[in-house]
């Protein structure tokens, strides 16, 4: 535990947390000294010698003082490393997840929260609570170990003896306590994941009337009636653990009495000696009762450590040490790229092809045959298997993280709005914008009529997730963003997906503002965005390029392309016919 707290610290703090660990340690040592002072001192008047007593005494003194000046330093100390961390962590955190593939963080939000509430909580605990009374279980007892081997080699002995017992049965409770804590974690992080569903699912529960079920929703119901069985069991085996310690030690503290009383039974031992022994015995066990007492604590604030670690051990994506400059701005290309995010799942199996600069590329082929990943692959979410994707011209594996992004300008079908104001959200895009441009960037993207019908207009506060939006709007904020960005790549994965016309309408024509600009390269159904693209490459089932093409030459191939479009035409010219007086409704085709 004291070495997965000096990593989790900051370099400027390493100094501060290396003194206040050699203060508490010398804090330890100086408690045992003094406990250990008793017996000279008790021998001293024993024996009449009223001068060794009164040196012993002063020497005692002198340790008193100094125990109380270690105690004082220790103790600030503490409490500067645990504020420290507390101030730190945070952005340590968050500043090591931002170089972390996206992937890694798939199934890990509510993990992830946990950690930077409660474990980042539990770091500046453990500094300021929790260190001192560990350190000090391990050094005062030791000092107390060394000083009766000086003092009666026979006891101090027995003391040794019993080290690796109470070091043993500490283990296995420490087993025991840590099973029922990751079982409590792992309980609490799926109770945290469901409460954020059951938060953003809201508008589905309440269309199907489960917001207000008297069975409550389910899933969450279920969570939090495991982590209240787990919770029981972590309590009964930390309580478990814990009384194991407690016992050993105390059993230990007996054997050292037994031993004692035995010297003194069979004349070795003085009766003064006898009582001055015992008080020092009883300081060897005093720290181990706190660290038992304790162990629950330490167990705990140990796992959070153990996952915070975790977190700050995460590979980032690999940088460059010399990046390539990009030569061909605009230009994406594949190159037998293999990929699957499971190993024997292939998603993508390879695939190549080429995107020249300002032209359009639509996405065309059935769910799960990898559209989406090929954006993401082109962003540098993940890595390929095998293969290589340039953009610009250069393989985005030679280039740094700001380089690629700089080139790239994305807009998916999840959308998400921060809390703040339309302008603010728009300037997402380009921090440096003028307003000039925010402006022309609202006005290509239908974001203009919006602000026109907000209350406050420009300055609304759009909500948690845009949440004064609807999803149509929220998607037009999300094209203000990429048209102010002005980068030479565009990837739009299903942009214009159930949105109504109008809304389809303004991406369209934002798309028709960039045709010429930058490079598109377009996940879509919409046939009028598809039809009119340089370039349409069609993915099968099995995430293999099965044909490439212009919209009139694909046609001409009567191949899967075909399909899809005569499949979509034909969905198109049905509709839904008004049904005559007291007959149901049927559905006709309309040519």
């Amino acid at each position: 535990m004291i070495r997965q707290l000096r990593t989790v610290l900051s370099a400027e703090w390493q100094g501060q947390y290396t003194s206040f660990l050699v203060w508490t340690s010398l804090y330890g040592v100086l408690q045992g000294l003094a406990v250990a002072m008793l017996v000279p001192i008790a021998r001293s008047l024993q024996a009449g010698d009223a001068g060794s007593a009164w040196r012993w005494i002063g020497a005692l003194a002198v340790t008193a003082v100094a125990c109380s000046i270690a105690h004082y330093v220790q103790a600030m100390g503490g409490f500067q490393v645990a504020l420290a961390a507390l101030r730190s962590m945070h952005q340590r955190i968050g500043d090591h997840l931002v170089t972390l593939p996206l992937g890694w963080f798939t199934g890990k939000t509510g993990s992830i929260a946990q950690i930077a509430s409660k474990g980042t909580l539990s770091v500046g605990v453990v500094a300021a609570h929790l260190l001192t009374p560990v350190i000090i279980g391990v050094t005062a007892p030791a000092t107390v170990i060394i000083v009766m081997l000086f003092f009666d080699w026979r006891l101090g002995l027995a003391l040794l003896a019993s080290v690796p017992i109470i070091v043993g049965v500490g283990h296995l409770a420490s087993r025991l306590i840590a099973r029922s804590e990751h079982a409590t974690h792992t309980a609490e992080v799926a109770v945290n994941d469901r409460v954020l569903e059951f938060a953003r699912c809201q508008p589905v529960l309440r269309a199907f009337g489960r917001s207000h079920d008297p069975g409550g929703y389910r899933p969450l119901n279920q969570a939090i009636t495991t982590q209240n069985t787990v919770a029981r069991r972590a309590l009964f085996e930390s309580v478990a653990g814990s009384s194991l310690n407690g016992f050993t030690v105390q059993a230990v503290f007996t054997l050292a009495v037994i031993v004692a009383a035995t010297l003194a039974l069979g004349g070795t031992l003085t009766g003064i000696d006898l009582l001055a022994l015992l008080g020092v015995t009883s300081r060897f066990t005093g720290p181990l009762t706190d660290v038992a007492d304790y162990s629950g604590h330490i167990r705990a604030s140990r796992a959070e450590l153990d996952r915070i670690q975790q977190i700050m051990d995460a590979a980032p994506l690999p940088e460059p040490a010399h990046p390539s400059p990009v030569g061909e701005p605009g230009a994406i290309a594949f190159e037998q790229v293999g990929f699957s995010y499971e190993p024997g799942s292939p998603v993508l199996d390879d695939v190549s092809f080429a995107v020249a600069p300002n032209t359009m590329t639509a996405l065309v082929g059935p769910s799960g045959s990898g559209k989406t990943t090929i954006s993401r692959l082109i962003a540098r979410f993940w890595d390929t298997d095998h293969g290589t994707v340039r953009v610009g011209g250069v393989d985005v594996r030679d280039q740094i993280t700001e380089s690629l992004m700089a080139q790239l300008a994305l807009v998916f079908q999840d959308v998400y709005i921060f809390d703040d104001t339309l302008r603010a959200n728009i300037r997402m895009g380009d921090p440096a914008a003028s307003d000039e441009q925010v402006d022309r960037a609202a006005e290509l993207a239908g974001v203009t009529e919006i602000a026109g019908r907000l209350p406050d207009g420009w300055d609304t506060q759009v909500g948690e997730a845009g949440s004064a939006l609807s999803g149509g709007e929220r998607q037009r904020v999300s094209i203000a963003r990429a048209l102010l960005k002005r980068a030479p790549v565009l990837l739009l994965d299903e942009a214009t997906a159930a949105l109504d016309p109008e809304n389809q309408r303004y991406v369209q024509a934002s798309l028709d503002s960039l045709r010429g600009q930058a490079t598109l390269l377009v996940i879509a159904h919409q046939l009028s965005t598809v039809m009119t693209a340089d370039q349409i490459i069609v993915l099968d089932e099995h995430g293999r390029i099965a044909e490439t093409g212009r919209h009139e030459e694909l046609l001409a191939l009567d191949g899967r392309y075909a399909a899809f479009w005569n499949e979509r035409s034909h969905a198109l010219g049905w509709r839904l016919l008004p049904a005559a007086p007291g007959q149901p409704h049927e559905t006709g085709a309309s040519r």
